[in-house]
């Protein structure tokens, strides 16, 4: 196989300085985090956190869906996760493209498929749907009350985090 020998390349070489070994595979801060999938987000360290400390689920925009509803159960049930960060961002992809406009996006950059099938979550309003993903999560039957939940906006350009629910 090709295309990947740099990365495992890369991966050898952080091997050698290995340290996580042993790490117990719990939330370790109590955190479970659930944000963007953008390459610009490195949800362990805008909060100084490091391997083990945090359960992380990234999705398009950052949103409670049922998969990351069903990572979010397991973190506060089974991982020991007391406190749920939602966290989009400023210049979200998602956030700032109508379905039709990503959906050509995705058309063009394939070819011209026909991508009317494929689903994108845009988001028409951050703020309302951030509101709604935490009221979903706070309000689900496995989550615990003693659970805290928080929608946080995190600035590509800055770095700063920002609580908003």
């Amino acid at each position: 196989m090709t295309g990947f020998d740099d990365l495992l390349e890369a991966n050898r070489s952080y091997a050698e300085s290995f340290r996580y070994n042993g790490v117990p595979g719990v939330a370790g801060k109590g955190v479970a985090i659930v944000t963007c999938m953008d390459s610009r987000i490195d949800p362990l360290a805008i909060m100084g956190l490091e391997a083990g400390d945090a359960k992380v689920l990234r999705n398009p925009g950052g949103r409670i869906t049922p998969d990351a509803l069903e990572g979010v159960v397991l973190a506060v049930t089974l991982l020991q996760a007391t406190r749920v960060m939602i966290i989009p961002h400023t210049r979200c992809a998602m956030g700032s493209s109508t379905a039709e406009q990503m959906r050509a996006r995705i058309s063009e950059s394939a070819g011209g498929a026909d991508v009317s099938w494929q689903p994108v979550s845009v988001v028409a309003d951050q703020q309302a749907a951030l509101a709604a993903d935490v009221a979903v999560v706070r309000s689900h039957p496995l989550v615990p009350d003693s659970v805290t939940v928080g929608g946080f906006v995190y600035d590509v350009d800055t770095g700063l985090l920002t609580q908003h629910v």
